[in-house]
């Protein structure tokens, strides 16, 4: 699955469903997948909005293992895990990402593009 999104709350709430409906889909797990791509969705829409310039989302599976995929605009952005204040309101999506996946990170696209990725195992 491969759609683009308006890089705002309504765009990143769109990515969560059709996500979501795209893994029932397929039979796989919802969650965690589900939470991540809110959460990647939703850093997109907040810290990689570009005026007119949507962002990507991309699932697809190889073998046992899921790969999300978000892209957006805004290459000289990198994201970051960073420590928390314990009443901060918000700062917790990437370490939420990092618990949930087996793996995360982040890489270069075409500038000014970057693609912030979560791969899950989803075998039974």
């Amino acid at each position: 699955m491969s759609l683009r999104f308006s890089p705002t709350p309504r765009g990143a709430r769109l990515a969560r469903l059709l996500a979501t409906e795209q893994l029932r889909a397929w039979g796989l797990p919802l969650d965690p997948a589900r939470q991540i791509v809110a959460e990647l969705a939703a850093n997109a829409a907040t810290h990689g909005r570009v005026t007119g310039h949507d962002f990507g989302l991309l699932l697809y599976v190889i073998g046992d293992t899921l790969r999300i995929e978000v892209t957006d605009t805004r290459g000289d952005r990198l994201p970051h895990t960073q420590p928390l204040a314990p009443d901060a309101e918000s700062g917790r999506g990437l370490v939420l990402v990092a618990a949930l996946a087996d793996k995360w990170g982040v890489a270069p696209g075409l500038s000014p593009r970057k693609t912030v990725w979560a791969e899950i195992s989803v075998s039974p």
